[in-house]
């Protein structure tokens, strides 16, 4: 199950996955009859209807004709239905239930606020109220993330550039309008130590990003932001001793792995903003 946040609603904590779906078994058991009321809810016919509507929207998968048969039913004294059961019966998504202590009832944000308003209008409105404040907090703080990486990422990027302007450039003798290829293959180095892929492999691999002016260091997060401003510092000080560019690399690798095994070890974030980081360079470039 996805790390969970917190809101409070008049005096109810309520937990909330990272996918934003809202646990209607805290909310049930703010009220008198507990997580009993989550099955009466579903039981109602104007619920199961809802959540039909909300699955043909963004559910591919939902079992539209097994849907017709419990819509026969619903609203009769012998119709049963529980969360699981909708779940397994018609595929829903909007709906996630599971046993065990850290187990419950969630919905979608759109479907908790119908359970609410069955429960109570008033607590409804307390719970969205609640809810747009933590989406408001999350988007300050991922606002704060972005301007925080956006300052690491030129932290050694000078020094980088000017080791390549002062030891390679004079020894290439190459004119102005070429000179920016060196800058450029010295970045992959550090593309390929770090994520295992040049620049242009990013870019082939995601297209619709790239057409978008997006690149691989984009799509870094802090830990591998951390690690490119050391491996820019490291790098220099290797072309300043006019070490190899082959050697350069696997050394840049080893570096890049350790490091991130360190920073991973500190925290629970993962580096999984890249699609299929490959964090290893070919097994040729040991060779």
């Amino acid at each position: 199950m996805s790390k969970k946040r917190i809101i409070e609603v008049k005096g109810i904590p309520i937990s909330i996955h990272k996918e934003d779906y809202i646990s209607l078994s805290d909310i049930a058991n703010g009220f008198e009859g507990g997580t009993g009321l989550i099955e009466k809810w579903i039981r109602n016919k104007n619920t199961i209807e809802y959540l039909a509507v909300w699955e043909s929207l963004y559910n591919p998968d939902f079992n539209s004709p097994e849907f017709e048969g419990i819509k026969m039913e619903a609203g009769t004294n012998r119709f049963m239905m529980s969360a699981k059961q909708w779940i397994q019966k018609t595929n829903a998504i909007g709906i996630t239930a599971s046993a065990g202590r850290y187990g419950g009832t969630y919905a979608h944000e759109d479907i908790a606020t119908e359970f609410c308003s069955w429960l109570s209008p008033e607590f409804k409105l307390y719970l969205i109220r609640e809810f747009q404040r933590l989406k408001k907090q999350e988007a300050a703080l991922q606002n704060e993330e972005w301007n925080f990486k956006r300052a690491l990422s030129k932290v050694n990027y000078k020094i980088h550039t000017d080791a390549i302007k002062d030891n390679i450039l004079p020894i290439l003798h190459l004119p102005k309008d070429q000179q920016s290829i060196v800058y450029a293959s010295e970045a992959d180095i550090l593309n390929m130590a770090l994520f295992g892929m040049t620049s242009k492999d990013w870019k082939l691999q995601n297209p619709d990003l790239a057409i978008k002016g997006h690149n691989i260091r984009d799509y870094a997060d802090l830990h591998q932001l951390t690690v490119l401003s050391n491996l820019e510092s490291y790098n220099a000080i290797m072309i300043s001793q006019n070490v190899p560019q082959d050697q350069r690399l696997i050394e840049l690798n080893r570096i890049a792995i350790s490091q991130l095994k360190t920073l991973r070890s500190m925290t629970n974030f993962a580096l999984d903003k890249l699609k299929s980081p490959n964090l290893k360079i070919l097994e040729k470039l040991d060779k």
